[in-house]
């Protein structure tokens, strides 16, 4: 079922269940006919984020209450979708990311720290997205996400980085990254992953600055030789991280365009 560009462009964009945050709109819930097609195609629409989907889900339900349509089907398969197991197991490397000073960010912010949050998790997620990850967990200003292949973690961590570089920030209060990456073989249990390989991607974010992108040795290994160009490693040295049973090696990613000086690694020692 498709629209005429013409009719198309006369309809607001509440007559869409989902507008990306380009403007581009998917999924017209104007009339029964096409609620009935959104139903149908909603699993087939690529949305930016989980928060998108479950926008764009919220709309068409509405709409298909206001047309008495009962989505049965349409839920079942949404509830379906939402029990599967998406999360990778086995070899996995995890990104971490958290806000640099986010407690200075929140006072001299105030309210206005609400939307920069959110605006942060929204190019964390669309780079975790593109490249083939999955959020694990998003609570105050950390992000957590897990990859089934090394060097796309690598690619996510770059691509936020430089998206949180170019983004314009409210004046005077720029947010910057840390990024830890670590690769492991943890359990994945009903509530997530466990293991020592989650407590060690902790520790790799936290040691690191704003701006900068840390690997743990055993992420280095995995990466191997497959860095894209234009990326390098910087090995900083071992370090007794807070919690570890062994001294850890961290490595710098070093990418061209990024900044490379920065003060030794947070180990809390």
């Amino acid at each position: 079922m498709r629209l005429s560009a013409g009719k198309r462009g006369a309809l607001r964009d509440s007559a869409f269940a989902y507008v990306d945050s380009r403007g581009r709109r998917r999924l017209p819930i104007h009339d029964e006919p096409h609620v009935r097609n959104a139903l149908a195609r909603f699993n087939q629409v690529q949305f930016e984020d989980d928060e998108a989907r479950d926008r764009a889900r919220r709309r068409l339900l509405r709409a298909a209450k206001k047309f008495g349509i009962v989505p049965i089907g349409f839920m079942d398969a949404q509830l379906r979708r939402q029990g599967q197991r998406i999360l990778p197991s086995g070899a996995v490397t995890f990104l971490l990311t958290d806000i640099q000073d986010s407690t200075g960010l929140v006072q001299r912010l105030g309210d206005g720290y609400v939307p920069v949050l959110a605006e942060t998790r929204r190019l964390i997620r669309s780079a975790v997205r593109r490249t083939g990850g999955y959020e694990v967990d998003a609570r105050a200003d950390e992000f957590f996400a897990v990859f089934k292949h090394p060097p796309a973690a690598i690619e996510a961590a770059v691509a936020i980085q430089r998206a949180v570089r170019d983004h314009d920030w409210p004046s005077g209060n720029p947010v910057r990254l840390r990024a830890g990456v670590h690769s492991g073989r943890p359990t994945l249990t009903e509530g997530g992953y466990v293991g020592l390989a989650v407590h060690t991607t902790a520790r790799v974010s936290a040691a690191a600055h704003g701006g900068q992108i840390l690997l743990s040795g055993a992420a280095t290994r995995a990466v191997g030789e497959a860095l894209a160009e234009g990326l390098g490693l910087l090995e900083l040295g071992t370090f007794r991280l807070r919690g570890l049973p062994d001294d850890e090696t961290l490595f710098q990613l070093m990418v061209v365009d990024l900044p490379a000086r920065f003060p030794p690694p947070v180990t809390g020692d």
